[in-house]
């Protein structure tokens, strides 16, 4: 879908945004920073500018970003709700827990916001580089979608994007914080590479084998998405494994489950990343392996997987290429890999890390 065009337009915009990230962390450099708040912001900045191409400084307080960080944050919410009603369904009526009233309220704030994008995009007249909107709106014949359906992917892409990519790197953080002879081996592969003297590049990162390990090991242990999108009905009583499942029982995939299995994968609870180098080395996750399969397998996996791994893998290259990142020196807790696991599975309590400019020291 995408032209040559428009994927070197997505790479300039992860640069432009890992060049904000590295000048904000400088700004903390030997001080303790919380990681997740600058994460989520240049998330939610890349997802709005590969699909809506927009551009904000990520220190801004621009009321846009404010009001769609806030929508994606009600969406989340919402979505991890227990809700009662789907246990006792007298209970639907009365709303209790204002479920229903709060995405009463929500859905027509989603669709104002993403017409008047839409409408922009039809309205344009600049040369700005084609984005996710634009691409929609060239789609013809049988392929091309009603408002309705575009805002629908347009909503899913920004949704699930922008969560999962902060989600992912800050469990990246925590584990180079909790295991400094990793962090050090990743940095010892970067400098060889990249050395010191430049920044990182998305081209050095098909260089990185070890990176691409870390990054594996780290989506097996804390799937993003620990219940998989690949929800199934049953439509007759039947038995799987010995256990009775009626009629009308919807199924999901527990991807959390399977890479924590014995069965599956050798000392599962022990962080190693090494187990995807040698013969493992060529694993794949873009699901044709269901031992591991992060963003869903077949026709119905995750639509922005290859734009979700490739900014994961290149601004957690920078982070490390940049800065040496250690424990709380204020007395601060240890890191803490206790989970919420809600929609996505992030860290119940946000990381905070300090971080050491690596730049200027002799490699």
């Amino acid at each position: 879908m995408f032209c040559p065009k428009q994927i070197k337009a997505s790479e300039r915009r992860r640069y432009k945004i890992a060049a904000q990230m590295v000048s904000m962390f400088d700004k903390e450099s030997n001080k303790a920073v919380r990681v997740r708040d600058v994460l989520k912001t240049a998330s939610l900045n890349n997802m709005m500018c590969s699909v809506f191409g927009r551009s904000y400084e990520l220190d801004s307080s621009n009321e846009e970003v404010i009001a769609l960080k806030e929508m994606v944050d009600e969406g989340y919410d919402l979505l991890g709700q227990l809700n009662w009603s789907d246990h006792l369904p007298w209970v639907a009526e009365f709303d209790l827990q204002k479920i229903r009233s709060r995405c009463f309220d929500l859905v027509p704030r989603v669709n104002k916001f993403v017409e008047r994008i839409i409408e922009d995009h039809r309205e344009k007249t600049t040369n700005a580089p084609p984005d996710f909107v634009d691409v929609l709106l060239s789609l013809e014949g049988e392929d091309k979608l009603s408002d309705s359906d575009m805002v629908a992917v347009l909503w899913e892409m920004i949704f699930r994007g922008t969560d999962t990519v902060a989600v992912v790197i800050e469990w990246m953080v925590a584990r180079m914080v909790m295991h400094p002879e990793i962090q050090s081996k990743l940095q010892q592969e970067l400098d060889a590479v990249v050395g010191r003297s430049r920044t990182v590049k998305e081209s050095d990162v098909a260089s990185l084998t070890y990176l691409s390990a870390v990054v594996k090991e780290v989506l097996r242990m804390h799937p993003p998405g620990p219940l998989l999108s690949w929800a199934r009905l049953s439509i007759t009583d039947t038995t799987v494994d010995g256990h009775h499942v009626p009629a009308g029982t919807t199924a999901m995939v527990n991807m959390w489950a399977i890479c924590r299995d014995p069965e599956v994968w050798s000392d599962p609870l022990s962080f190693k990343p090494e187990r995807f180098l040698g013969g493992e080395e060529q694993f794949s996750i873009m699901g044709s392996d269901l031992r591991l399969a992060p963003f869903g397998s077949g026709r119905r996996n995750c639509p922005g997987k290859s734009l979700g791994l490739a900014t994961v893998s290149y601004w957690v290259a920078t982070m490390m290429h940049e800065f040496e990142w250690l424990p709380c020196e204020d007395g601060g807790a240890a890191v803490d890999l206790t989970e919420r696991l809600k929609l996505s599975s992030e860290m119940k309590n946000p990381l905070k890390a300090t971080i050491r400019g690596r730049r200027g020291i002799t490699a």
